[in-house]
């Protein structure tokens, strides 16, 4: 007789893992935001119709007193959106959830109750070990909305403040062109029969993308420098057009240097921004040019940079126009803060569909991305090393 075939094959005969579904359970949340105290930040986190969104689907909204002035949100406008609106500090503070632009201050995160949820920006290189230990001590669970990654694994909130950057940074170059601000009175439009202002972008990144973007609407020339060949050829087909490009090669950078009327600063690094334009070159411009130094933050990419603030933003370097305020999109409060309230929003609605935080990190590998701090122990590999502190993987603490 012939062998009986068994209608299993080996694989399915063996013992297989049992995966167990974990049920979502829809939550409210209650979401306090403070007045931002850092140095001439206007931005808040929330417009008054993202506030009226959470309200609308059973979650509650707590919210300083004046929170939105900067950004010219009124708190009878977050009032009749379903916000608690308060001027005691302290009681915001106590909120579950804690919602901020900047990083907590050390006297902030002492009045914030143990076990909370605080999501703002990290800003990394401005932080000292002091922040993390009060976090710990307060056994807090803290996201970072610069590190939270979308579907696309892209990071919306650094890419959303690059867009205003690099449209305001043309904006600006504009401004100080004329007359008015003391420039060369050049207008940063295309008229008949006058040659078009020419403007040079350091970078080819998402700043760099719409600083050429907004240049060639307002009809000037550009010129893109970037080491990166893939960053130029995404830069000339996102912007539909063939455009001057070239690597940083310095005989190349200097050519263009002198014959530009605006540079922009857009290169990136790991820690520090390269400097790639040196004093000599700076000095090699035509009088009454413009520096925009967007990578200030990371120290400047021209070596003649420093770090200016809104209320006096620039100085005169030999003649050469510099720019070098750190926070830009804060210039544009409104724009900046309804972008940053579009992109919050979706996840608290989110956090309170999977009801809770926890729940919200399991489900979205993106959102756990920003996660840097997990009941009080630090989960981010980038800031452990950083700061030389311990660390535990985020995904053997969330099961």
């Amino acid at each position: 007789m012939g062998k009986s075939l068994s209608p299993f094959t080996k694989a399915q005969l063996l013992p297989q893992e049992e995966t167990l579904e974990i049920h979502k359970k829809k939550g409210d949340l209650f979401i306090g935001i403070p007045k931002e105290k850092h140095f001439q930040e206007k931005r808040v986190c929330l417009t008054p119709d993202a506030v009226s969104a959470l309200t609308a689907n059973g979650h509650r909204v707590m919210i300083e007193s004046g929170a939105g002035e900067g950004a010219n949100f009124k708190d009878k406008d977050y009032s009749e959106s379903g916000a608690e609106i308060t001027k005691d500090t302290a009681k915001v503070f106590s909120c579950p959830i804690i919602l901020k632009v900047e990083p907590a201050a050390l006297d902030e995160i002492e009045l914030i109750n143990p076990q909370s949820l605080i999501i703002s920006a990290l800003q990394l290189k401005t932080q000292g070990k002091p922040y993390f230990e009060a976090l710990a001590k307060k056994r807090i669970t803290a996201l970072a909305f610069e590190f939270i990654k979308d579907e696309d694994g892209a990071f919306p909130a650094v890419r959303s403040l690059s867009e205003i950057a690099g449209t305001a940074s043309i904006l600006i170059a504009s401004e100080l062109l004329s007359n008015v601000n003391g420039g060369n009175g050049l207008m940063m439009g295309n008229i008949n029969g006058v040659p078009p202002t020419e403007v040079l972008i350091l970078g080819a990144g998402t700043v760099g993308e719409f600083a050429a973007r907004s240049a060639i609407g307002l009809g000037a020339n550009i010129k893109v420098f970037d080491n990166s060949i893939t960053k130029l050829r995404c830069l000339q087909s996102n912007l539909g057009r063939t455009i001057y490009t070239s690597t940083m090669q310095p005989k190349n950078l200097l050519k263009a240097l002198k014959r530009c009327d605006v540079a922009i600063g857009a290169v990136r690094g790991n820690n520090r921004s390269p400097i790639v334009v040196t004093e000599s070159m700076v000095n090699s411009m035509k009088r009454g040019s413009v520096i925009i130094d967007v990578s200030i933050d990371m120290g400047g990419c021209f070596e003649t940079s420093e770090v200016t603030t809104h209320d006096h933003p620039t100085f005169d370097f030999n003649g050469i126009i510099h720019y070098g305020v750190p926070n830009i999109p804060a210039r544009y409060s409104r724009t900046a803060s309804v972008s940053i309230s579009n992109i919050f929003t979706p996840y608290l609605l989110q956090i309170g569909e999977y009801g809770g935080i926890e729940n919200a990190i399991r489900f979205d590998k993106g959102l756990k991305n920003g996660l840097y701090f997990y009941h009080g122990i630090l989960t981010n590999r980038s800031v452990a090393e950083w700061f030389g502190l311990d660390f535990s993987d985020a995904n053997l603490l969330i099961f």
